[in-house]
């Protein structure tokens, strides 16, 4: 039996395929990024397909890279960025409109009078969720009353709707699998966690017809087989979760209680609670972390909307860097104590703050502050964020120990030691830190007979480095006072 895993990883800003092996090892990679469109302030979207396009291009090129061909794959795996809105028409596979991106705030006015008519109680009980536009619900919508026509064609059965893994399950399957998984579904703000289903009071509350939506399947199931034209072999598609949750999974983080934190766009710490939904008291989220066999893994989530998109918006906004490699050698000249705070709230602040209305500042500037201030408070406001979810945690009742990290930021050391020092934990990076493609590929893995069991997988971690907390608590403590005063004054303003 071939022991080859294919991982899709369909990001915010560029579609991946990662060929594995069946130790985790990377065998072969293809990357691409893709246009992002920012029509209105607080507005993004992307052309979905182009992310299918850019998906199909990429897993040819992983396969070229990795000197294999499809038939030698055991299965697929998809994960991606969600609560991204596509709806399409069943028959041509055409998009109506444009993705909405998770980013997107244009639905802040309508989440607004939902919550005010005292809708979000209901919507916490049943989905985990905050009545935010971060979520799908309120992006669906938004594109059946505004594109002509498309509501009574949504009511009619002849459109579907999909986060990306489900879009791209329908152009691998040509439009035979229309499905998606328990961890996505759990993103849109439509699916009750308790029950594990499309709940008809929130499709009524939020206006979303049941005719458009996927089948909800396990995180580790048979979604389908790829068309035999795409790849050179039709190839079994048998693992899908959200990118935070296939990250999870790559980090094997089994067990209630163990918590990691990938860096990538925005920044997403998720914190295993096992069998228990637990409710947060400091707006955190509650979600599926993966569903086996029937049986749903829960966990609590903090999500920061802009980590490694402030310093892209550093090098193509401000133009202050060339590469986001120059950072490192800015922020060690200036050390940790840095008296410049940036705040990237330019699309809202996420948990657990959630103000959709908040926009970006940098603070502290004086007539001594230069490049490299401004270029280290981007940094160290990636650390700040992921500071302000493991204090809500932890006033939620349930301490952090320790941190597994991965994202495109988690590969500096600089970033990843004031991590550790801020937060006063332990901070483990693994061998590999592509573990949101990692865990696709374990799903896939589960299904089709490559792994037997989580154990198995769990074996598998490996740690590359530990940062451990170096830094004097009053220093700690000054800086991040420092940071709670800049956050205060763009909140609610």
């Amino acid at each position: 039996m071939s022991r080859y895993l294919l991982a899709i990883d369909q990001g915010t800003t560029s579609s991946r395929a990662i060929v594995f092996d069946d130790k985790g090892t990377i065998i072969g990679v293809d990357q691409q990024e893709f246009r992002q469109f920012f029509p209105k302030d607080g507005w993004v979207e992307h052309d979905a397909t182009e992310i299918w396009e850019s998906t199909l291009s990429v897993c040819r090129g992983a396969l070229v890279k990795a000197s294999i061909q499809a038939s030698d794959l055991s299965g697929i795996g998809i994960t991606n960025q969600r609560e991204t809105t596509v709806v399409w028409d069943r028959k041509t596979g055409e998009p109506i409109y444009r993705a909405i991106v998770w980013q997107d705030r244009r639905t802040a006015s309508l989440c607004t009078k939902l919550k005010t008519d005292g809708y979000e109680d209901l919507v916490v009980e049943k989905t985990g969720l905050l009545i935010d536009p971060y979520f799908s619900a309120t992006k669906t919508a938004w594109i059946l009353d505004n594109v002509d026509g498309a509501r009574q064609r949504a009511e009619a059965g002849e459109l579907a709707f999909g986060t990306v893994d489900s879009w791209l399950l329908w152009n691998l399957t040509g439009g035979q699998s229309h499905f998606t998984d328990a961890t996505n579904a759990s993103r849109t703000a439509l699916f009750n966690i308790h029950v594990q289903d499309w709940d008809k009071e929130l499709l009524e509350l939020f206006r979303v017809p049941e005719a458009l939506l996927p089948e909800v399947l396990d995180s580790a199931a048979d979604f389908g087989t790829t068309e035999t034209d795409w790849l050179g072999a039709p190839v079994p598609i048998a693992g899908i979760a959200g990118d935070q949750q296939a990250a999870l999974v790559g980090q094997a983080c089994f067990q209630p209680g163990m918590a990691k934190s990938t860096y990538g766009t925005g920044c997403f710490l998720i914190l295993n609670t096992g069998d228990q939904a637990l409710r947060s008291e400091n707006r955190l989220l509650t979600t599926v972390a993966y569903r086996l066999n029937g049986k749903p893994c829960y966990a609590m989530e903090g999500s920061i909307f802009v980590a490694g998109a402030a310093m892209q918006w550093l090098r193509d906004g401000l133009k202050l860097i060339d590469h986001a490699s120059e950072s490192t050698a800015h922020a060690e000249a200036v050390g940790v104590n840095n008296p410049v705070y940036l705040v990237p709230a330019f699309t809202g602040l996420g948990a657990p703050h959630w103000d959709p209305h908040a926009r970006g500042a940098i603070m502290g500037l004086t007539r001594d502050t230069g490049i490299a201030e401004i270029v280290t408070a981007g940094l160290q406001s990636v650390c700040y964020q992921t500071k302000d979810l493991v204090r809500a945690i932890k006033n939620d009742g349930a301490p952090l120990e320790g941190l597994r990290v991965d994202g495109g930021m988690a590969v500096n050391d600089w970033v990843m030691q004031f991590l550790a020092d801020i937060l006063n934990v332990t901070v483990d990076r693994p061998r590999v830190t592509e573990t949101t493609a990692l865990g696709a590929a374990f799903l896939a893995g589960l299904q089709t007979g490559v792994y037997e069991s989580l154990d198995e997988l769990s074996a598998l971690w490996e740690c590359e480095r530990q940062f451990h907390p170096v830094m004097l608590p009053a220093l700690r403590e000054s800086l991040y006072s420092g940071w709670l005063v800049a956050v205060e004054r763009i909140c609610n303003n």
